[in-house]
């Protein structure tokens, strides 16, 4: 199928690679159909990028790499409705913002992701441990232009 991005113009992606949020993600909920984009080689941010709106994305990325402590508590009633035994069958994402030098990821919204299936659901975590912000990665300084 050809997926129409803002940002990457049209980009083929087999079918079967489409992941489908029944519930929508929070504030886009009549969006349901979306696709990982990997725009360069290290593959720690992707891109989840809808199906249906080509301005609508969202920079992910697993958070174990960078807060190798983060477990998500994933209830029993969620496990059934992803159709998973556990949150090993499931890939977890979060979504990353840039705030001034930061990136930061919204550890209290995971995305759950049945491998097998395709199927997600953004979590609402009342743990209160991590935050909407959590810092992952301080970028570094501007390059400056050299002058001539």
């Amino acid at each position: 199928m050809i997926v129409n991005t803002s940002r990457f113009g049209q980009v083929e992606v087999d079918d079967n690679r489409v992941i489908v949020f029944p519930k929508g993600l929070l504030g886009f909920s009549n969006f349901t159909r979306y696709v990982l984009i990997e725009p360069g080689e290290e593959g720690y941010f992707l891109w989840l990028q809808s199906t249906e709106a080509p301005d609508l994305a969202f920079v992910v990325t697993d958070p174990s790499l960078f807060v190798p402590t983060y477990k998500v508590p994933v209830k029993q009633d969620q496990l059934r409705e992803l159709g998973i035994q556990s949150i090993s069958n499931a890939q977890v994402f979060v979504i990353v913002n840039k705030v001034d030098r930061l990136l930061t990821g919204n550890l209290q919204g995971p995305l759950v992701i049945n491998v097998a299936t395709k199927v997600g659901e953004q979590l609402v975590l009342s743990d209160r441990r991590f935050t909407t912000r959590v810092p992952l990665v301080e970028l570094g300084s501007p390059v400056q232009a050299m002058s001539a």
